[in-house]
């Protein structure tokens, strides 16, 4: 009996091995080819795609990637001041906004997030949607690698090109296009904003029909991006 329950032990221990090593190597081979490549496609694109087919809609992805350099520097900046602006700083995570958010949820009903670019990014390119605790260390694992693998040039540039930005439209060359009918490296500082103020919920808000709550935040954005003084400067981030 003691030696059927050391090989079942035995055999699952290999099996927990196996997945663990399999995980291990998909997961940073993918983070490294992403380095380089173009996202194709991310879990939310498709989860969208099935709930638009779920409600009776028709079907829209609208995406194109764009080069790093053909994406407006006020839209860069527009986003690190309205969703993250220790991003230039942290390695990955703002342990301030956290404990500030944490702060915040303890005494109000309407919760309040303190996720970065460099969590959202991850989240995006290799998670589904949820708020379960496995899904929510997954994002801790993936945002540790991109961190380490990626700049944060290369986490901006994903970011950008793969963000849902309105109802079935990801990234900012999509965006720009569909709201301005311009391309993303066109886009002015105005109509940055615009943008970056409708991120809290992209299929709510609408960057070319901008309602008060959206205005609001636009004002602030502006105002942010001019303490800022102009455009990002990026610099290695000393790794811990």
């Amino acid at each position: 009996m003691k030696e059927k329950s050391r090989n079942l032990f035995s055999r699952i221990w290999r099996l927990f091995l196996k997945i663990t090593v399999g995980f291990s190597v998909v997961s940073i081979g993918s983070v490294v080819i992403f380095r380089w490549l173009p996202v194709p496609v991310t879990p939310l694109m498709l989860s969208r795609c099935v709930e638009q087919k779920m409600n009776g809609k028709e079907m829209k992805m609208k995406k194109e990637w764009v080069s790093f350099d053909k994406i407006a520097p006020d839209l860069q900046l527009a986003v690190v001041c309205s969703e993250d602006q220790n991003f230039l700083k942290h390695h990955g995570f703002d342990y301030e906004a956290i404990e500030r958010a944490i702060d915040y949820n303890d005494t109000h009903s309407h919760k309040r997030g303190a996720s970065t670019i460099s969590q959202q990014t991850a989240k995006n390119v290799f998670l589904w949607q949820g708020r379960s605790w496995i899904r929510k260390g997954l994002e801790v694992y993936f945002t540790f690698l991109i961190e380490c693998f990626w700049s944060k040039e290369r986490i901006m540039a994903v970011y950008l090109n793969v963000i849902e930005m309105g109802d079935g439209v990801y990234g900012a060359q999509a965006a720009s296009r569909e709201y301005f009918h311009k391309d993303a490296s066109k886009i002015n500082r105005l109509e940055c904003a615009t943008i970056a103020a409708t991120l809290p919920n992209p299929r709510i808000f609408h960057a070319d029909r901008p309602d008060a709550f959206v205005l609001r935040r636009r004002t602030w954005i502006i105002s942010q991006m001019g303490l800022w003084g102009g455009v990002l400067r990026y610099h290695p981030v000393e790794k811990p």
